[in-house]
């Protein structure tokens, strides 16, 4: 039987009245990259929001490792949502220093996420200087200082040029083999084809399919299709 890490049972939250996320079960299997589909303002940020503790559902629960999540679970949980939380005035290192503090990690893993995110290199300069690929990498490295067994990415390729993208795209298909399933939204359906082995598709606060990757070439197809029933609705 295959294991969840994640679940969240029919989720719903509202914004004065509002539902901007309708009843939303999702199922992480442990170990993937699940890929949360969407068109912009669908909901994907808010679910995500939720699972990090940003928002708190207004009714239906999320589970971790099949418990009720609680803000102790944030210990093994990684995320990066919106702008990566970087002090522009001091460099990589002491980037992660600061979160290496709070969390009672040593420099050796700090060494170790430099060298996975590709800024090991960097030196002095500082994060202020840096492009927008190195900054995205950065805050990657700062949720990955924690040993995450999940990460939570919210369009983390935005904005990237396609070098960057590269880059990053193998970082997320690796996770996996180093025992960190990740979640990823999008409205990007290239990419999601690319580095998702599960997926969930969200349409106006709903959850319209859920499941394995679609064949090659039928993604788009049943993207457009949900999206459209639920726009005609």
């Amino acid at each position: 039987m295959m294991k969840h890490i994640l679940e969240t049972e029919h989720v719903t939250k509202e914004f004065r009245g509002h539902p901007a996320v309708n009843g939303v079960s999702l199922q992480v299997p442990e170990c993937c990259v699940y890929g949360l589909l969407g068109p912009n303002g669908a909901g994907k940020s808010t679910i995500l929001k939720m699972l990090t503790g940003i928002f708190r559902p207004t009714s239906g629960r999320v589970l971790f490792d099949g418990h009720p999540w609680s803000r102790k679970d944030l210990t093994e949980i990684g995320s990066l949502v919106e702008t990566p939380p970087v002090y522009e005035n001091l460099t990589a290192w002491e980037n992660l220093k600061v979160r290496a503090l709070i969390l009672g990690v040593s420099d050796k893993r700090i060494r170790e996420v430099l060298e996975l995110v590709d800024l090991a290199d960097t030196g002095k300069k500082k994060a202020g200087t840096f492009s927008l690929g190195m900054k995205q990498r950065l805050g990657l490295g700062i949720a990955l200082i924690n040993r995450p067994r999940l990460l939570i990415l919210d369009e983390p390729l935005n904005g990237l040029d396609p070098i960057g993208i590269q880059e990053l795209r193998e970082m997320i298909r690796r996770f996996p083999e180093e025992g960190i399933t990740v979640i990823v939204s999008s409205h990007i359906l290239s990419e999601i084809a690319q580095t998702a082995d599960h997926i969930g598709i969200i349409a106006n606060g709903m959850l319209g399919y859920q499941g394995d990757m679609p064949e090659e070439g039928h993604l788009e197809e049943l993207f457009m299709k949900i999206a459209a029933g639920h726009r005609a609705a």
